[in-house]
């Protein structure tokens, strides 16, 4: 398995997260149809937010990568957040 981490911070990242909270049905909804998905955790911390996302394999989270930028360009590009620090491995453990 592979995993990838979306850190955004900085300006506009607090938006960003307020516009994900309202929506967090539609990004369930676009994350679960990522093929080889796993699993996805959506996190605010103090200065914006990250999200985890696990999938079978590297294509699978390039496409959860290209999915949640354009996401954001259509509905929160008027947030002003710069594109995400990106982090993604592969997977060593992971427990449900």
């Amino acid at each position: 398995m592979q995993t990838v981490l979306r850190r955004y911070s900085g300006k506009g990242a607090k938006e960003l997260f307020d516009v994900l909270e309202k929506h967090t049905a539609d990004v369930e909804e676009l994350m679960r149809t990522v093929k080889g998905f796993v699993g996805y955790t959506l996190a605010r911390s103090g200065d914006g937010g990250f999200s985890v996302t696990v999938c079978n394999d590297k294509a699978g989270v390039d496409e959860s990568v290209q999915k949640a930028k354009d996401w954001i360009a259509k509905n929160a590009g008027s947030t002003g957040v710069s594109g995400p620090e990106v982090s993604a491995g592969s997977v060593i453990l992971y427990v449900k």
